[in-house]
């Protein structure tokens, strides 16, 4: 065992607040004693029967205990919407955010931008990132979008004055092709000149110093492929991707099993290849989002997302949104067990694990300290 040089584990703003280093430093740490944060999507905002619930969690009914890291959205910000795209209230969103910083757990902000050319959805691939870099057509109403994004940012802090620290993860899963900034719509040099103007602005121009910025792809076979448009160790300070499990509605048995079969063996690859770059360039690693929709597989907890992630050096892993029936298709979508459901006995199974954390055991660790 050696000691790796104390440079690189020092955030890209040499201006970041000191309870955002605390915790940039602590997620390193986190990774040495192979501890397992775990995340949810929306978990104070909503569930699969519930909405604006005051301390209510998917997660806390069938535990007893928060998560210890909470996803948020941004998407909606850019036009100065009163809700983002999940229909989560900003306003909600800070206090939650807040709330959850002053308790210990850990906050990370995706942000499902609008198309800049276009004005559709994230989904609208209709090319845009050419338009909105320096010297584009659209460039403007970027920086617009981003002071809205910005102003929003700065309000995250305590009564007291103390910045929340935020795993900002912009433009993500950016290597496949269904938002507008995916690799088919648009070149590498355009999508690592839009990253880093957004670092460099946001940082610089905006002086926020509590965003800790996470690079974040979907899956990858190598390292080429995950680094294709990575802008360089000096824009980012965290690495991540996303993956999720998939099987037909109601799945047999044996299609279930070839599922997990499928994704064990496709997330035990990216972990692999991501964390030898990640410890080569002295980077924390998560997995950002994963999940398995309506939790069809009993034990998937402790047999498929514990026993394919165990044997990996990353500080969290999270688990996307609850939102319960999607009436336009008549299907439920969510991702975390609730009170009743038929993995929640795994679910607490998999709570019980020694180097798993939830919320009360995060709170003990002192990540901002």
């Amino acid at each position: 065992m050696y000691l790796l040089p104390l440079r690189a584990q020092v955030l890209i703003d040499q201006e970041a607040t000191i309870e955002t280093k605390n915790l940039y430093q602590n997620l390193f740490k986190l990774q040495d004693k192979k501890a397992l944060l775990f995340g949810h999507q929306d978990a104070l905002a909503y569930g699969v029967t519930w909405k604006d619930v005051p301390n209510r969690s998917d997660v806390k009914d069938v535990v007893g205990d928060y998560p210890a890291v909470f996803g948020w959205d941004i998407g909606g910000i850019e036009h100065q919407r009163s809700h983002n795209i999940d229909q989560v209230s900003f306003a909600k969103m800070k206090a939650f955010i807040v709330d959850r910083f002053e308790a210990g757990s850990i906050n990370t902000i995706s942000w499902h931008m609008d198309n800049p050319q276009s004005l559709g959805n994230s989904w609208d691939t209709t090319t845009a990132v050419a338009s909105i870099i320096p010297g584009g057509k659209n460039h403007q109403l970027y920086v617009q979008w981003l002071d809205r994004a910005a102003d929003f940012l700065k309000e995250l802090k305590t009564k007291e004055g103390v910045y929340a620290p935020i795993l900002f993860r912009p433009f993500h899963e950016h290597n496949g092709g269904w938002f507008w900034w995916g690799n088919p719509h648009c070149s590498p040099d355009d999508y690592i000149k839009l990253w880093k103007f957004t670092v460099d602005y946001l940082k610089n121009k905006k002086n926020i110093h509590h965003l800790i910025y996470v690079y974040n792809t979907n899956n990858f076979q190598s390292e080429e492929e995950f680094i294709h448009r990575y802008p360089g160790n000096d824009y980012a300070d965290m690495m991540s991707f996303d993956t999720y499990q998939f099987a037909k509605p109601s799945p047999s048995k044996a299609e279930l099993e070839q599922s997990k079969k499928d994704f064990t063996a496709l997330l035990r690859n990216n972990l692999a290849v991501l964390q030898q770059y990640a410890q080569k360039n002295q980077k924390p690693m998560a997995l950002a989002e994963t999940g398995f929709e309506t939790i069809p597989d009993p034990t998937w907890w402790t047999q498929t997302l514990y026993a394919s992630v165990q044997d990996f050096d990353i500080c969290y892993v999270l688990i996307w949104r609850n939102h319960g029936l999607k009436k336009e298709e008549n299907q439920m979508h969510y991702y975390a067990p609730y009170k009743g459901h038929p993995s929640s006995s795994d679910f607490k199974n998999f709570y019980t694990l020694p180097n798993v954390y939830f919320g009360k055991k995060t709170k003990a660790l002192n990540l901002y300290k």
